[in-house]
Order: C-alpha cells, then sequence, then structure tokens
C-alpha cells in the first residue's frame, strides 16, 4: 500500500550458505499472495517442474537465478534455462541472481530472456557506475543478437563465402 503498487518480488530461501530458493515454500507463499491478488515475481530455480506449478498458482513471470545470490558466476546452467525458456515462450523472465559480468548479462538477453536483476556486479565493482553502463549497453547487445536471428552453432567447420564464379589459382 505505501508503494501503491500490486507488484511484489518473492524470495523464499531455502539455504543460508548458496542462498537456493525453497521451491516448496515459494509455491506455497506464492499461491497465498496470488490469492490476495498481488503479481508476484518468484525467485527461483530454472527447474520446469517448479516453474509449472508457479505458473499454475497464479504468476505471471518468472524470475530464475543464473547462479547463486551475489556469486558472479553468471549463467551456471544454461541447458536447463534454455530448456526454460523453449517450455515458457510467451511467459516474461528476468535472470535474477549471479550476473557478475557485463557478458553474462548480453548472454542472458542472447538465450531470449526479457531482463536481468542485478545488484552486486554493480555494487561490488570497482567503477559502479561504468559498470552500470556496460551492463546496459550489454543488455541492448544481447537483445539486438536475439532479435537477430543468429546463426546455429555447427560441430564442423561450413564455408560461408560464396565459390561460385571465384578464379582459383593453382
Amino acid at each position: 500500500e505505501v508503494f501503491e503498487t500490486d507488484w511484489i518480488k518473492l524470495e523464499v530461501i531455502g539455504d543460508t550458505d548458496s542462498l537456493q530458493p525453497d521451491v516448496f515454500g515459494l509455491v506455497e507463499a506464492a499461491r497465498i499472495l496470488c490469492d490476495d491478488g498481488f503479481k508476484v515475481f518468484p525467485y527461483c530455480t530454472e527447474d520446469l517442474v517448479v516453474a509449472e506449478k508457479l505458473l499454475g498458482v497464479g504468476c505471471g513471470v518468472l524470475m530464475p537465478w543464473g547462479a547463486p545470490i551475489g556469486s558472479g558466476m553468471g549463467l551456471n546452467n544454461e541447458y536447463g534455462l534454455r530448456a526454460l525458456r523453449a517450455r515458457f515462450p510467451d511467459i516474461p523472465m528476468v535472470i535474477d541472481a549471479g550476473i557478475g559480468l557485463p557478458s553474462h548479462a548480453a548472454r542472458a538477453m542472447e538465450l531470449g530472456f526479457d531482463a536481468v536483476l542485478l545488484n552486486t556486479a554493480v555494487a561490488k565493482a570497482g567503477d559502479p557506475e561504468q559498470m552500470a553502463m556496460a551492463m546496459a549497453e550489454a543488455v541492448i547487445a544481447g537483445q539486438r543478437a536475439a532479435n537477430a536471428d543468429p546463426m546455429e552453432p555447427r560441430d564442423m567447420a561450413s564455408p560461408s563465402t560464396p565459390v561460385i564464379g571465384q578464379a582459383f589459382l593453382s
């Protein structure tokens, strides 16, 4: 009421060392808050079943971690994050936690996430203002890359320069 918003970021921490979400408590707390009319933004893992349950209780946004809060390790489980994005393509998703470098933020956006939420990477940087600007530019670059329909990686070399009409010297 003080902030005149029905948005609420929900963190239910299950482990004090890793700050990993307690997914069981998270789903229950999200249900209660959604039933009370809040738009809940849950800090969660990339687990598909947990995501399904959070959406089922009324969450319209998912906020999976990239890595533990404050770790700066980037995206620890790209496979899981890609699977989550693919399973729920129309759900807004924000990578929350673990971003340490602008390249991490860009990668999250390249994977199709809608935003990143970060703090420690900027707060602990030697020059927070420069880091904040670098993060903003990285997010824009990642969005542009995702929108450009990038090529798929290949296991083998594949020539990209046309050779038709080219002279060959022997």
